[in-house]
């Protein structure tokens, strides 16, 4: 189940977030001179990246130029677009720090071919990580939210993705939406240090009793699959999102 931790509502939520992304990105400096974080979309982590952007006290504490930044998911669509995850989090956070260009990785999801953007990105990580398959790159942290479908990333109830072993990142068909999603794969996800899920709102709160207290169905609700072998689970949520 991992540790739970409850805040009053999304902004203190989003604070207790940032200060863990101060905390984990000084450990890992510490530690291995870098700090590797994988982004998700959604409304809570745009709290979190806001946060970061305009908190004076909590921004100057980060060494943003050790910091290289992926995306745990992507829409299949190009860097510009309303709905990329990319531009999300250029807008709310890139445009306002100063990171190296050079350290932020985003999907090329403008390719039309969804399957050789997935490729293009899981041989970028493998090539940075300096990790060949079958071994998993580890992350230091990996940010994820939670549909109130109990998806999370790209990994959708009932998609093809839930089965992938090998793979890093794959090419995900999400029906509902008749689009491609770019997604990590869960065994990919669970080889990280750190996991930090970020969950808000009444409408999560039941798929939420159901991934953490219900039977083990991830086919039905994915974000069951989301255990790493290694590294430590955290679920950050609003009273909202906790009350079942």
């Amino acid at each position: 189940m991992g540790e739970i931790r409850i805040f009053q509502d999304s902004q203190a939520l989003a604070q207790g977030a940032a200060n863990e992304f101060a905390a984990h990105t000084n450990e890992a400096v510490n530690a291995r001179g870098i700090f590797h974080v994988a982004l998700s979309g959604g409304s809570t982590p745009k709290g979190l990246f806001t946060l970061l952007a305009k908190d004076d006290a909590l921004r100057q504490k980060i060494a943003w130029d050790k910091i290289h930044f992926w995306w745990s998911d992507e829409r299949h669509v190009p860097p510009e677009h309303p709905d990329s995850n990319f531009k999300m989090a250029n807008d709310a956070l890139f445009s306002r720090v100063d990171v190296p260009p050079q350290n932020i990785h985003r999907v090329r999801a403008e390719n039309p071919d969804a399957s050789q953007a997935a490729l293009d990105y899981e041989n970028e990580l493998r090539s940075m990580f300096e990790t060949n398959a079958p071994a998993f790159p580890q992350f230091d942290l990996i940010l994820l939210g939670m549909g109130n479908d109990g998806h999370t990333a790209s990994l959708f109830p009932g998609t093809r993705a839930l089965a992938e072993t090998t793979r890093l990142v794959v090419a995900n068909w999400v029906g509902k939406f008749y689009t491609w999603r770019i997604t990590f794969t869960a065994p990919f996800i669970n080889a990280a240090r750190c996991v930090m899920f970020l969950v808000a709102g009444e409408d999560k709160a039941l798929p939420l009793k159901g991934v953490l207290e219900g039977p083990h169905e991830p086919a039905q609700l994915p974000a069951q699959l989301i255990q790493p072998t290694g590294g430590n689970l955290i679920w950050l949520l609003d009273e909202k999102a906790a009350s079942e």
